[in-house]
């Protein structure tokens, strides 16, 4: 472990992190899982340490639980739980390259506790609009899929999260944070972002990346407004969570807004 600095990728399902996974994973001085029986190339699903974010419900839910927030007074920090997750996930490491990178979505509110696990780690952190999240995840559960059951519940659960965060930024070493807007306007400028943090040599971005996906849920968004009873809860939406989206850079009044900036 010593031989090696440790990356992982943060950020709520359906944010993008994927896409960047892949990204940096085709870097020669990066190995990243990859090809394993894990959805996305998860390492939550690829160890037996902790808790994957299915446990305590799942996308759109997990950040409720306070027992899926991990930090360094975990009782799960310890030196046999150490080797034990590094062996568990050295067989899809190549582990002759100097970095290795791992991406899950309660990663975001693990931080504190992967860095307690592998110290001096890099974190690199993905945000996407709120609304691009929330309508992607309410699709995966048919109880989401009732407006008033599910995007208030998910939209809430976006700022949960990152606010835990938040909460936990001040006791990273290596922390990057990118919008999803940022990196898929602008992928090689987005990787060269992430391999100067690194301490890395600059790498072209071979991935294909989409841009605009976020107008489709936009457009839903918009649609829900003009309706009756839907229009309602827009409006209660707005009044009840734009001044915490405002804090990440969004709104969901102005959805082309993506300006987060750390303090």
């Amino acid at each position: 472990m010593q031989n090696h600095r440790f990356v992982f990728v943060c950020g709520l399902h359906r944010s993008g992190t994927s896409i960047m996974f892949r990204s940096l994973r085709d870097h020669p001085a990066l190995s990243g899982f990859h090809n394993t029986a894990s959805p996305e190339d998860e390492g939550m699903h690829l160890q037996t340490v902790y808790h994957p974010s299915g446990y305590y419900g799942g996308a759109g839910k997990f950040g409720f639980n306070p027992e899926a927030r991990l930090t360094e007074t975990s009782p799960l920090v310890t030196d046999a739980n150490r080797a034990k997750l590094f062996k568990e996930w050295s067989p899809y490491w190549e582990l002759e390259k100097p970095y290795l990178l791992e991406k899950s979505p309660p990663n975001l509110i693990r931080t504190r506790f992967l860095q307690a696990m592998f110290p001096d780690s890099y974190f690199i952190i993905l945000l996407r609009h709120p609304l691009a999240v929330s309508y992607a995840t309410r699709n995966w559960y048919k109880q989401y899929r009732i407006y008033w059951r599910g995007l208030p519940r998910i939209l809430e659960h976006w700022l949960v999260c990152h606010e835990i965060f938040m909460q936990d930024r001040p006791h990273l070493k290596n922390a990057l944070t990118l919008t999803y807007e940022q990196f898929v306007a602008e992928p090689s400028k987005g990787t060269s972002q992430i391999y100067n943090f690194l301490g890395v040599e600059d790498f072209p971005n071979k991935q294909k990346v989409l841009s605009g996906v976020n107008d489709k849920y936009f457009a839903k968004w918009r649609k829900d407004q003009q309706g009756f009873f839907t229009g309602l809860m827009t409006k209660s939406l707005i009044n009840r969570f734009e001044t915490r989206f405002n804090r990440f850079g969004y709104s969901l009044v102005d959805l082309h807004r993506a300006d987060f900036a750390e303090a």
